[in-house]
Order: C-alpha cells, then structure tokens, then sequence
C-alpha cells in the first residue's frame, strides 16, 4: 500500500513539476518575446539588387529592395521595428539557428537541405536563373557547354551554386560570398561567367555597359520564402499572413517594380 501511495505521489510531482516547466519554458510565444522587445530583427545579404542593396538615401547609407520592403510589411504588421543585419549569405542560417536573428529574407529559396535546420514560409517570389558573361564573349559562350576549360562563378551557399555544379559540368567554379566581387571577376576577365537571379543579373547588366545577358535560361527557381527558426510556429504563421495579404493585394510585382527602378538610379 506504502509503495502504491508512494508511486502516486511520484508520478503526481512528475506532473505538477512537469507541467510548470513546460509552463516556464512556454511563458512567452516568439511573437510575444518579439512585441515585448518592440522589434523584429531581420538577416540580409545586401549584396542582391533589386532583392537587398545599399543605397545611398539623403546623404544616407541604407538597405533597401524588394526583400527589405516584404520584412517591413512583416514588421509593420507585427506593430513593432525593423532591424536589419547585413552579412555574408553563408552565414544567414547560422545566425538564425542561434537567435541572433529573428527570421531571414534574402532571396532565399526553401530547399530540402536548409529545411533541415529552419522552417520556411509560403513562397512570396519564384523567378529563374540566367547567364552573365562579358559583352565581348557573347558570341561564344552561350550554353552551358561552351564553358569548357572557361570560369564559372556564382554566390556561395545559394541555388546559383547548385546550377553551376548540375549544368556548367565541364567549367571550373569559382565561388565567392558577395556578388558585387563575383561581378567584378567577370569584368576583370578572372571569371568567364556569373550565374544570377533574373532580376539580379538584369540589374547588374544595366549598370554595366561591359556585361551582357545571355539569351538561355538555366533554371526555374524553387520560390523564394522567408526562413525562420524551428518552434516557432506561431511567427511562421504571422508572417505567412503577411505574405498572404501581400500576394492577394497584388503588392510583389509592384513592389518588385519599384525595387528595380531604385536599384538602376
């Protein structure tokens, strides 16, 4: 009867103290910590025109774009400030698993090997991957095979890497963490070719008069979605709201628009 009583008693404290632990643990939802704090903190690779670049606004240095617009709808709903942390894209992920960072928009898309370590929304933008080369070279590389015994470049840690690997099979890659100094390979002839993001190599092109858009499309993009840490559903939720309104307002192709032109001024 002793060892009946006792084993009650037992499982009784596992509860109650199990119960009040989860409760401590559970106090306060993401959203919540967020809106107690009074700000979302956002991780970029500002390095992304028209997604995120700096710009120099009123004598002023600023992060703007397309991305930079989408965090500050979600920040906006949310009903606190945006903080945006500009570092290396390979390094996103990292900052978000460690909370130094609250969610990422970055051009990123949701693959299965980063879905490993964070959770990803509903994708806002899906575009495709295009060819950068010298205008010089246009005649000559145009496919995916010309670049035999040629360089192909691309961003660290990102799709663009991927394609290089899949379809540029007999190039040498070279990978760099910032685009504005895979661009600069290309000019300076130390890379044959640069694998952007549509909008990105659109971008690039026309601020070069020395670049060139090659005619093929190498790959559809996944979609792009904004990466957050796991457990926390509740922002996860919020966000995919935001991002919701945003695409039933038919706000991404202005948005995007507007990202372009500022990016070309």
């Amino acid at each position: 009867m002793k060892k009946f009583i006792i084993v009650l008693l037992t499982i009784s404290m596992l509860v109650t103290f199990g119960g009040c632990t989860s409760k401590q643990k559970g106090e306060d939802s993401k959203v919540e910590e967020i809106k107690k704090a009074g700000k979302v903190v956002v991780g970029t690779a500002a390095d992304y025109p028209p997604f995120e670049f700096h710009k120099e606004i009123n004598g002023k240095d600023e992060i703007v774009g397309f991305d930079i617009e989408v965090a500050k709808a979600i920040a906006e709903d949310l009903g606190v400030e945006l903080e945006i942390i500009d570092m290396k894209f390979e390094g996103l992920l990292p900052a978000l698993v460690t909370n130094d960072i609250d969610f990422i928009v970055a051009g990123m898309s949701a693959d299965e090997e980063r879905a490993k370590s964070v959770d990803f929304s509903t994708s806002y933008y899906e575009g495709v991957q295009r060819l950068v080369i010298r205008k010089d070279d246009s005649d000559k590389l145009k496919n995916p095979e010309d670049f035999k015994g040629f360089k192909i470049g691309a961003q660290k840690s990102t799709e663009q890497e991927d394609v290089a690997e899949n379809q540029f099979t007999e190039a040498e890659k070279i990978y760099l963490a910032n685009i504005t100094d895979l661009v600069l390979e290309v000019k300076n002839k130390k890379i044959d070719g640069l694998i952007l993001a549509e909008p990105v190599a659109e971008a690039y092109v026309k601020r070069n008069s020395d670049l060139f858009l090659a005619d093929i499309v190498l790959e559809k993009e996944d979609g792009y979605a904004v990466a957050v840490n796991k457990g926390t559903a509740d922002l996860l939720g919020f966000i995919n709201k935001t991002l919701d309104r945003l695409i039933k307002e038919d706000q991404i192709d202005k948005l995007i628009q507007e990202a372009t032109q500022l990016s070309e001024q």
